[in-house]
């Protein structure tokens, strides 16, 4: 059960509570964010995060995602086992779910979703991380929350440097971190190992999301992180 290896280098989460606050379209902001580059793609990874939207706009905003995406970045559906299955049956290419600690079990998750589906889970303690990687069901894990952010008031404790270096430390999986993070981030997080920097607001709240994604990715490194 092994999937092509997913790059997690510059993973955009597309929050539509943040877009919906500045009267933003999703799609317009995600492939603006994605052409960035000159070459190849400034975003290696998008989620679709739509807590406040009900299960049938989210199938219809999955399947305008993934169809406005280039063929080498996936589409990750947050939370929504159902949501993901819904669109893949519509044709749609979404590539798999990342499931919180309160979701769907992720054993659950893959039995459902198959095994070429990606399967992400967001992990905040050494003990997580531990069970994530024994279980052998994920495929990578989001790390954080790094330091506060007001896009998820309910995560844990911010990690900080420290605490994001000693988890990718217990993890045998690919790892991307989050959590309050923008572009003067991106060389300490791959200093601490891990695979990639997801953001939010970095790109979403942006006064110009194409120019913020071609940031990101330039601090990370550009295409000799690819």
């Amino acid at each position: 059960m092994r999937r092509p290896p997913l790059d997690l280098s510059v993973y955009l989460v597309a929050d539509l509570g943040v877009l919906d606050r500045l009267g933003r379209d999703a799609v317009d902001v995600v492939t603006a964010a994605v052409d960035a580059a000159e070459t190849d793609s400034a975003v290696s990874v998008v989620q679709l995060r739509a807590k406040e939207r009900g299960a049938r706009d989210q199938v219809t905003l999955a399947c305008a995602l993934a169809a406005a995406l280039p063929a080498g970045v996936p589409l990750i559906v947050n939370d929504r086992v159902d949501v993901a299955l819904a669109a893949r049956a519509r044709g749609a290419g979404v590539a798999g779910v990342h499931l919180g600690q309160n979701d769907l079990d992720p054993t659950d998750a893959r039995l459902l979703l198959g095994p070429d589906a990606v399967l992400g889970l967001s992990t905040s303690t050494a003990a997580q991380v531990r069970a994530a990687c024994a279980a052998g069901v994920v495929d990578y894990l989001g790390l954080g929350a790094f330091r506060s952010t007001s896009t998820k008031p309910d995560a844990p404790a911010p990690l900080g440097l420290q605490g994001l270096s000693e988890l990718v430390a217990h993890s045998t999986l690919p790892t991307v971190a989050i959590g309050g993070l923008d572009a003067p981030d991106a060389s300490a997080v791959r200093g601490a190992g891990a695979d990639g920097i997801a953001v939010v607001s970095a790109v979403c709240a942006a006064a110009s999301p194409a120019a913020a994604a071609g940031r990101l990715r330039a601090a990370w490194g550009g295409e000799e992180s690819r």
